[in-house]
């Protein structure tokens, strides 16, 4: 049976760099691929994906909410590889799910597993529900040497949790981070937030 992969890290952990060196490396055998990522992540081009490392390709489809991807023959496809893949509603990880049972298509996910709140993403969710394989792309924290678990939302410099879920953004946004960094930073912004009127009124 061929198996759905999820592969999740921090935001800069080079999930994308890793799904273009899969790719290349299943070109190089002379196998044929599809790369699927979601419609609303249009930061590097509606049909672009690109790593920070500045290395892109384009997808080959595009999906949102309405898309049904077992309506797709996909003849002749040797592997699927999902890009940013939290970002997709839990009927379209299903349906991922369906494809490595009905077409026997390896399925191979990356993406983000929480978001800078610390609650999964919907995508997300449904994969550790359901994936056969569960890894981790490890980095390290933006502002010490330990493993980065969360992704920190910065607004005009300071972390913040408020804001929606979904917020496109790249490093000057969202920062890696370990756990003790990720709740010191925010204290550290709520700590500054509430002595801004004492220091205007001064």
């Amino acid at each position: 049976m061929a198996k759905l992969y999820f592969r999740y890290g921090a935001v800069g952990s080079a999930k994308t760099l890793n799904l273009l060196a899969v790719a290349h490396n299943y070109r190089q055998q002379r196998k044929a691929i599809l790369l699927v990522k979601p419609a609303i992540d249009d930061r590097f081009g509606r049909n672009n994906i690109r790593s920070r490392a500045g290395l892109e390709t384009e997808a080959d489809i595009l999906v949102d909410e309405k898309t049904n991807l077992l309506l797709f023959k996909f003849d002749n496809i040797d592997c699927l590889l999902v890009d940013e893949v939290q970002f997709l509603p839990a009927n379209v990880i299903d349906q991922l799910r369906q494809i490595t049972l009905q077409k026997g298509i390896p399925v191979i996910c990356y993406g983000l597993r929480t978001d800078f709140k610390t609650n999964l993403f919907e995508g997300s969710r449904r994969l550790m529900e359901i994936a056969d394989s569960i890894e981790e792309i490890k980095s390290t924290c933006h502002y010490c040497n330990k493993k980065a678990v969360f992704n920190l939302k910065h607004v005009n410099g300071k972390a913040t949790r408020t804001g929606p879920s979904i917020q496109l953004g790249c490093e000057e946004t969202y920062f890696p981070v370990c756990c003790g960094c990720y709740f010191g930073q925010i204290a550290a912004a709520q700590m500054a937030r509430a002595e801004e009127p004492a220091l205007i009124s001064r």
